[in-house]
This record gives C-alpha cells, sequence and structure tokens, in this order.
C-alpha cells in the first residue's frame, strides 16, 4: 500500500496517484461481443446453443432445453440447508422493506385554473436480471436485482445466467429466484445471453431491461444493445474509500479493504485519515489477515496495484478527497459519522460507524449492492425501484386554464416558426368544440386520466440472439 499525503499533493494529485484509467479493451474482444450480438440477433436459438456449448461446455438439445424448468426451481429449494433457506429469507425481507419505502408513486396538482396536471407512474411489463456464474455463486445478486422488480411491480423477471458442467445452475441461485419472484429462468451467459434479453429468439421473449453485473463481455454487450433496450449501468471493479480517525481499531480497517481487495485484482481500497499513526498498525492488520484469506493471491494482487493510505489534515479534507473519487462504497468509521454525512456529495452507499461493516451492505442490510463505479457515482444512482418504472406525463386542462396559456403559447409558438402549434391552441379558445357540453344541459363527468385503462400489453418478440464466453 502507497501512503499519499494530500497536505502536499492536493486533492488533485490524490486523484491522479490513485487513478485507475479506464482498461483499454482489446480490439479482439470488442469484435467478438459485436460478432456474437450480430448473431445471436440474426439466427436466433441456434447461435445461443453454439455459443453456450464453446464458451460453457453445455450442449442443450434445443432452444427450450436451455430453460431451467419449475421443477428444478423446487428442488433447489428443497436442497439447500435451512441456514442457508433462513438467510436468504431474511435478506429478501429487507431488501423488499428497504425498496417499497424508495417506490415512486403517481401523483396530481390542480393549479389556479383548475387544470389537473401530474404524473403516472407505471412498472416494466418484462425485465431481464443477468447473474455471473461460472466459478461462483451469487445468491445475493439475485435478491438485489429481482426483488426490487417485484416490489415495482414487474411481472415477468428472467434470469439468465451462465451454466456449470452439464447445464447445472447452483441451487443457491434458483433458491433466491424462487424467493425473490423470479418468473422465468434460462442457462444463458455472457454477451449471447444479453443479446437474447435484447433482441428475443424463437424461445426467449425480449425484455424491456436489463440489469445485473458481469465480465467485461457481458459489460460491453449491454453498452452495445442499450437503445433498443433498457439497462440499469455499466459497472467496473469493485472499491472502498474508509474514512477513519486515530481511535479506529485498526483490525477492523484491515477487514473491510480486504473485504473489498478480495473480490478483483482491479479492486481499489483505499484509507483516508488525519491520524498517520494509523498506517503501520493496519499496514500489520493487513499482513496478518492476508495470510489467513483464501483469496489471498486476488487480493494482495489488489492491494499492491489499488490500494492507498491517504493522510489529510483533518476529517473534513478526508471528505474531500472522497467526493472527488465518488467511490462505490464510503465507510465513516469515525466517532461521530452523522457530522460528516452531509459534506458527503458522491458516494454509491455510505456507511455510519465502526459497527457498520460494508459486507452488511453486500447481504443483509436492504439498500441495493448494484451500485455506480469508478467515479460515476458524481451522477448515478444505485439500483432501485426507479429502475424498474417509467413515468408518464399526465395534462388535462380546463377551458379557462387555456385561455389563460393562448397569450403565452402562441407567442412562443410564433418565436419558434410553428404557426400550426398555436393555431391547435387557438382554435380551442375561439369557440367550444361542438360536442361540448351547454350550460343547461346535465353534465358527465370524463374518467380523470389516472382512471383510464392501461395500455394493452406488447405482444409478439424479436429476432434472435449470440453468445459469448462467461461472465
Amino acid at each position: 500500500m502507497i501512503i499519499l499525503d494530500a497536505r502536499t499533493l492536493g486533492i488533485e494529485g490524490v486523484a491522479r496517484a490513485v487513478d485507475r484509467p479506464p482498461s483499454q479493451v482489446p480490439a479482439d474482444v470488442t469484435r467478438a461481443v459485436e460478432a456474437i450480438v450480430a448473431d445471436v440477433r440474426a439466427r436466433g436459438d441456434a447461435a445461443l446453443l453454439e455459443y453456450t456449448a464453446r464458451f460453457d461446455d453445455f450442449r442443450a438439445t434445443s432452444g427450450p432445453a436451455l430453460a431451467i424448468a419449475t421443477a428444478e426451481f423446487d428442488a433447489a429449494e428443497r436442497a439447500i440447508e435451512p441456514s442457508v433457506r433462513a438467510a436468504l429469507a431474511y435478506a429478501a425481507e429487507r431488501i423488499e422493506r428497504y425498496h417499497s419505502v424508495a417506490l415512486p408513486k403517481s401523483w396530481r396538482l390542480t393549479d389556479e385554473h383548475g387544470s389537473m396536471l401530474g404524473q403516472e407512474v407505471r412498472p416494466l411489463d418484462r425485465v431481464g436480471i443477468y447473474i455471473p456464474g461460472g466459478r461462483a455463486a451469487y445468491p445475493s445478486t439475485v435478491l438485489m436485482t429481482a426483488v426490487p422488480a417485484r416490489v415495482a411491480g414487474v411481472r415477468e423477471i428472467v434470469l439468465v445466467t451462465p451454466p456449470g458442467p452439464e447445464g447445472r445452475v447452483p441451487a443457491a441461485v434458483l433458491a433466491a429466484a424462487r424467493i425473490a419472484g423470479v418468473t422465468e429462468g434460462w442457462r444463458l451467459g455472457g454477451a449471447q445471453a444479453v443479446a437474447a434479453l435484447a433482441y428475443g429468439t424463437e424461445s426467449l421473449r425480449r425484455v424491456d431491461k436489463i440489469v445485473g453485473p458481469g465480465n467485461v463481455y457481458v459489460a460491453l454487450a449491454k453498452a452495445r444493445v442499450f437503445g433498443d433496450v433498457g439497462i440499469d449501468m455499466v459497472a467496473g471493479p469493485s472499491e472502498i474509500i474508509v474514512v477513519a480517525d486515530r481511535d479506529t481499531d485498526p483490525t477492523w480497517i484491515a477487514a473491510d479493504l480486504l473485504a473489498q481487495a478480495e473480490h478483483d485484482p482491479m479492486a481499489r481500497a483505499l484509507l483516508i485519515t488525519d491520524a498517520p499513526e494509523l498506517f503501520p498498525r493496519v499496514e500489520a492488520a493487513l499482513a496478518a489477515q492476508l495470510e489467513r484469506l483464501p483469496r489471498r493471491a486476488i487480493a494482495g494482487q489488489a492491494l499492491a496495484a489499488n490500494g492507498a493510505f491517504v493522510l489529510v489534515a483533518d476529517l473534513e479534507g478526508a471528505i474531500d478527497v472522497a467526493n472527488r473519487l465518488a467511490p462505490e462504497h464510503l465507510e465513516l468509521m469515525v466517532a461521530v459519522p452523522a457530522a460528516l454525512l452531509p459534506r458527503v456529495r458522491h458516494a454509491g452507499a455510505i456507511f455510519l460507524g465502526a459497527h457498520t461493516p460494508e459486507v452488511v451492505g453486500d447481504y443483509v442490510a436492504g439498500p441495493n449492492h448494484v451500485l455506480p463505479t469508478a467515479g460515476t457515482a458524481r451522477f448515478a444512482s444505485p439500483l432501485g425501484t426507479e429502475d424498474f418504472v417509467k413515468r408518464s406525463s399526465v395534462i388535462e386542462y380546463s377551458p379557462s386554464g387555456l385561455a389563460a396559456a393562448l397569450p403565452h403559447l402562441a407567442a412562443l409558438a410564433r418565436i419558434e416558426g410553428l404557426d400550426g402549434h398555436g393555431r391547435a391552441a387557438e382554435l380551442r379558445a375561439s369557440e367550444p368544440h361542438a360536442s361540448e357540453p351547454r350550460a343547461e344541459e346535465s353534465h358527465v363527468a370524463e374518467p380523470r386520466a389516472s382512471q383510464a385503462r392501461p395500455p394493452a400489453d406488447r405482444t409478439g418478440h424479436q429476432a434472435p440472439a449470440t453468445t459469448e464466453p462467461r461472465g
């Protein structure tokens, strides 16, 4: 771990020293993703079968054979240990409780002329959740992606995950899917899975949005299909910043830095403090804990390449550095974290106090662990129910409201050279519509926009997809 002194380097100097410039994706990887997406779009199931055999060593006999049967979900629930089942249920309940509070809602307001303005919030019809697989199982990510979708009212939640030998999917993943409300599952990974979700095949209907993390092939494929389908974000390696004061236990700091470093050799782990005496104590704790860590090779590589101790003049300066880096995870391990919280402007998730390790956010706290990385917390937010709904504006003008708006509307239409715009309003203001009831006629109120029947479900689906390496 290198030591950086922000008092002499300045905030920008620290940022340059720990910067991880976007890795240059090899041209052959980009070309491979483009080819896979195009192939799946063109050939559908046939392409999926070929890529799944090539990259995941699973040879399915047909497109439908890539689907995960209901019986497999049932068997997985029975197969997992009771303690795992209880942990999944505990986490799911907390995730649901948190995201229910954050669910966007429709609203209305009425102005001084009796005109009604508002917004209708509607869930997406069908979403895809990508769950990494192959070498590890991530049931927590199933919960973090599927539960908010269900809470938002999404009716069809489609899970895709790379299969293991003989097409097996870990029981914990399938059990989590059942608990979370997944309605459909497929043994598909990599760019081919993303393409299949985006464009559909003979067997798999396209979705409206794709969420969830994956490897570089998955990230590039999501970026490639964006516009034809919605995506949540293009995530990068994990990162954490721990802001600590002189009284913080160095073994706790070390444990939290390692918890992120063990994710990936590209993970970033920083300690920022105004107490230089912490550095040797944390360094010793890191060395001791690293020896016992099963993933010590990965964690050690991450700390050597992307770890740092940063010395600042005071804790307010620590927050200034953190804001500049806009981390995925920010821990405030200080005596009074609430005093620093108002200064935090950019962070995916903020953990307050020494008894709030980042790992509670990974698994059971309730807020989402799918978070913006690589400084994108400057403008992006955690995955949430907001990602699974869309908003429609609702406008209902009264006659007096239209009359009051007419001069302003006409002036704006005239200056933009759109005479037809102005005329559409002037016609209504100059004479009542033939169907408008006269004063002596009884009036039956029209249903409000909020009572209108929602648009019919979209039917039909689209072309084929293609494949790619495990993610």
